[in-house]
């Protein structure tokens, strides 16, 4: 998830997606529109006798909608660092903390499989929440009844803190519920079996919430669809990531010696030409026998058609290269392509000679066939499983 980064804490940067700078603003006009209910449900709530009439007159309201709202997603960025934090006392990298659409996410370099670790990590941000409530709470008691719109902010921080700890327990993986259910799984089942789990688990949840959205509150619909699609996309890089246990890049890439190159003054029409010959959209380039750049299909469609014969490929080709080593392991370089949105990798030495080339085709085959075998071979490693298949050690 990208966004625009306003600072950071405790090292971990801090960012805002672009869909925050609309719901910012969307939520302070629903709380502010909603003032007078709010009060109600308050003062019954916590016994108080907030005045209705003083809190929404004039712009009060709107003045106590963006106040609420800016202090909510406060306490989300705090529940987030409450993830964080503990994560970093247990080695964890934190890339970055993002508020967006749907509150805040802190996006780990790598996800725990310890499940007492992952237990931890995912109860702390709901711990964070209840004690900001109680916080809320314990101040809205303290400050005078003569500062209504202070007392009205503090208690819907009260309120909405511990409603949405609540929610965050509910299993609908990959949210902390469902987090902390697949570390309870993990305690007698592998981890990538206690994720796909989860993941039912949580996809489940999400269609119950995209029922219960179409007759109470569309918002609930579009977060059901980024449960579910969260579920689904964690379930299958947890399944790659045991599938590809001990598997190296050099165990799944096309080495040189079969690898398909071009030269760096090869003309674009002649390079086009052999792309629809051989069906591939990428090359790595050469020249004196040492990788110089990659030129893909996107890269010849900068050129007209009328002019390809008098433009090479070095003139359009890709310099500044994303390389991986050979030894590196097969989901780095999966990790990798996505990163950098890249499909395939040049695959060099410590002495910078190119030795292979890996590519989506490449890992998605692996994947497969290691899959198909693990039916069968119950006990074997991804690299054993690939290395005793004849067909890709052919390939």
């Amino acid at each position: 998830m990208r966004g625009i980064r306003i600072g950071s804490a405790f090292g971990i940067p801090i960012k805002l997606d672009l869909t925050f700078l609309l719901v910012l603003p969307l939520f302070a006009w629903l709380i502010g529109a909603d003032v007078g209910n709010l009060v109600a449900v308050l003062n019954d709530v916590f016994g108080a006798a907030m005045p209705v009439e003083a809190l929404t007159a004039g712009s009060v309201p709107w003045v106590l909608g963006g106040a609420a709202a800016t202090g909510l997603f406060l306490c989300v960025l705090l529940h987030e660092f409450g993830h964080s934090l503990v994560a970093m006392r247990y080695g964890y990298q934190i890339d970055s903390i993002t508020l967006w659409l749907f509150g805040g996410v802190a996006r780990f370099t790598e996800m725990p499989e310890n499940w007492k670790q992952e237990f931890t990590i995912a109860v702390a941000g709901p711990i964070v929440s209840v004690a900001l409530g109680v916080l809320s709470y314990l101040a809205f008691l303290v400050v005078p009844g003569s500062l209504p719109p202070a007392k009205f902010v503090l208690a819907y921080l009260a309120m909405t803190n511990v409603a949405l700890a609540v929610f965050n327990m509910l299993p609908g993986f990959p949210m902390d519920g469902g987090r902390v259910l697949r570390a309870l799984l993990a305690r007698t089942r592998p981890h990538a079996r206690a994720t796909q789990i989860a993941a039912e688990v949580g996809k489940l949840f999400a269609v119950v919430l995209a029922i219960v959205g179409l007759f109470a509150n569309l918002f609930l619909i579009a977060l059901a669809f980024f449960i579910y699609i969260g579920a689904s996309s964690e379930a299958q890089q947890t399944v790659m990531k045991a599938a590809f246990q001990d598997v190296t890049v050099a165990d799944v890439m096309t080495p040189v010696t079969d690898l398909d190159t071009v030269t760096a003054d090869t003309s674009l029409s002649a390079l086009t030409d052999r792309m629809f010959r051989e069906r591939h959209t990428g090359y790595p380039v050469m020249r004196g026998g040492s990788l110089v750049g990659m030129v893909t299909l996107d890269d010849t469609r900068e050129v007209r058609d009328v002019e390809r014969d008098a433009y090479r490929v070095e003139d359009v080709m890709a310099t500044e290269l994303v390389t991986i080593a050979p030894s590196a392991d097969a989901m780095d370089a999966i990790s990798t392509m996505q990163r950098e949105g890249v499909g395939r990798l040049p695959v060099v030495d410590d002495t910078g000679a190119l030795v292979g080339l890996i590519s989506r085709t490449d890992l998605m085959t692996a994947f497969d066939i290691i899959q198909t075998r693990g039916t069968a071979t119950g006990g074997e490693t991804g690299f054993d499983r690939l290395s005793n298949d004849a067909d890709f050690a052919r390939r």
